[in-house]
């Protein structure tokens, strides 16, 4: 049963998504009115599209973030994913694109239990260990290109159509993401490994005297966040063709950034997969619209960064208020 505390939680985590939501409208209302083409079908679904990546990223974050952690590291792991992937398109051409994502899956997978575990046995803090092995997996990243990219004429054709294939005229990528984010909500909310996690993220050591298996939900949030960022690496070889060592840089700022403002506490144990998923659609559209206003790229970074920091703000107000609550209904018993 839910207490009268934790349902006002969850007023406030639904009120804030709504707010998410009702931003992203009157951004797309106000860019409509000084552009209408915005809202063309061509226009709104490469908005998506490029969305799409954001999102399965951000699914994977918000798991390790509810946590009380982060992954620093998930454009590497893109970066990494996907020329990974595009190698051994290249190499045989004749691979199923079923059998390319998931290889991008088990190398991003890889790669995050490589952060998990050198988070949980070197007790080290994700922030220190995701930045290091965020240049870490770059470095084998342009180690293995050599300078050397792949282009999309050295790319099976079937691969590139995926990227931009429709399944009842939906793009599989928007089909994927839509996936993604439903599967990892689902999860947080109704599996009881789900519920540890917010157990973790509200109280690391009431959860290890609860019984709950810090150490192994910490090695599978990293894995699942390094999952996404690969499969993102496959959604991108195939979204845009040419792939090098630099693909996904700068996107775990974003990704970040799309997390926070789209509800998960950057301090753990509250946020939901849906709301992560807002947030990058909310940032993705801001990219988009400013340029149609006619505002200059900074701003777009200003107002990012603004978002994050009013994010945290409320989080903190939220996370008083809830603690005050708690500490008044405790002097009543």
């Amino acid at each position: 049963m839910s207490t009268p505390t934790s349902s006002r939680v969850a007023v406030a985590l639904r009120a804030r998504e709504l707010g998410i939501v009702l931003a992203l409208v009157a951004l797309v209302v106000v860019t409509a009115v000084v552009n209408p083409l915005f809202l063309s079908g061509q226009s709104l679904r490469d908005l998506v599209l490029a969305a799409a990546i954001l999102v399965v990223m951000a699914a994977g974050q918000t798991v390790v973030v509810i946590t009380r952690n982060i992954d620093l590291s998930v454009g590497s792991v893109l970066g990494l994913s996907a020329y990974a992937v595009g190698s051994l398109l290249e190499a045989a051409p004749g691979t199923p694109v079923v059998v390319a994502v998931l290889v991008g899956i088990v190398i991003g997978g890889a790669l995050g239990l490589v952060n998990g575990a050198l988070v949980r046995f070197g007790n080290v803090p994700a922030l220190v260990v995701t930045l290091g092995t965020l240049y870490v997996f770059r470095g084998v990243a342009f180690l293995w290109a050599g300078g050397q990219q792949i282009n999309a004429d050295e790319l099976p054709g079937g691969f590139l159509a995926f990227g931009t294939a429709t399944v009842l005229g939906v793009p599989w990528l928007i089909v994927i993401a839509a996936v993604v984010v439903i599967v990892t909500g689902y999860v947080l909310r109704n599996h009881r490994s789900g519920r540890e996690l917010y157990a973790m993220g509200s109280d690391p050591a009431a959860a290890r005297l609860a019984g709950i298996p810090v150490g192994r939900r910490t090695l599978a949030a990293f894995a699942v966040s390094g999952a996404c960022a690969g499969l993102a690496g496959v959604l991108f070889a195939a979204r845009f063709g040419t792939v090098d060592a630099a693909a996904g840089t700068g996107y775990e700022l974003n990704v970040v950034a799309a997390v926070v403002v789209g509800g998960v506490a950057v301090f753990g144990g509250s946020g939901t997969a849906y709301g992560a998923a807002i947030g990058a659609l909310l940032l993705t559209t801001i990219g988009s619209a400013l340029p149609v206003l006619g505002i200059d790229q900074f701003w777009q970074q200003a107002i990012v960064g603004a978002l994050i920091l009013l994010a945290i703000g409320t989080d903190r107000a939220v996370a008083a208020r809830v603690a005050a609550r708690l500490r008044k209904e405790s002097s009543r018993v």
